[in-house]
């Protein structure tokens, strides 16, 4: 596996589906200037990917306070995501789901960020955190049967952020409003002396 961290994120084109709508030619690199989380989950119409889906939907304020735009992206059509989209939840549907979901037909999207089995066709459940630079700053990839937790990713985009307006750093199991410290002996003397 490729480690993208402190990259430039593989920028792309494909079709996404968009509040219901397809969105032709839709770019990473049109969302610069916020910080993007792009999500790969194996295929529509299966049954720990709704659960994802829907918990990132339903913490898609917090993202938004955070200047985050959240983009899920799978190897299925836009049709099939348009399809599932208009399947109610208590069917195991994703009906309510805002946020763009990128259609990789081709698989050159989960390629290029290598979580594509080759053999299954389909994508580990791979998470990249890029910042409103380009960069990927996280990435971290589960495999098919392991949910991810959605409220980490906010976590560490709060870390992330407090990092860049204080230069300071966050210590394991930080939380916003946690002590933090400087990168550098003196910090980590005073982060454990008190």
């Amino acid at each position: 596996m490729s480690v993208l961290v402190g990259k430039e994120a593989p920028d792309f084109s494909a079709t996404a589906v968009v509040g219901g709508d397809f969105k032709e030619n839709f770019t990473l690199s049109s969302h610069r200037g916020k910080n993007v989380l792009l999500f790969f989950y194996p295929l529509d119409f299966t049954f720990v990917c709704p659960t994802e889906l829907h918990a990132f939907q339903e913490k898609a304020d917090a993202f938004k306070k955070l200047n985050t735009e959240v983009i899920g992206c799978s190897i299925d059509s836009q049709f099939s995501h348009l399809a599932w989209l208009k399947t109610p939840k208590a069917k195991g549907g994703i009906e309510g789901i805002k946020y763009p979901l990128v259609a990789d037909i081709n698989k050159t999207i989960a390629r290029d960020y290598d979580v594509l089995i080759q053999d299954a066709g389909v994508a580990l459940r791979g998470a990249f955190l890029i910042d409103e630079k380009g960069v990927v700053r996280h990435q971290t990839v589960n495999d098919l049967p392991l949910g991810r937790n959605i409220d980490e990713f906010l976590r560490l985009i709060e870390a992330l952020r407090f990092h860049e307006e204080h230069g300071e750093v966050c210590p394991a199991n930080w939380q916003k409003g946690a002590k933090t410290m400087s990168p550098d002996q003196k910090g980590l003397d005073n982060y454990f002396g008190g």
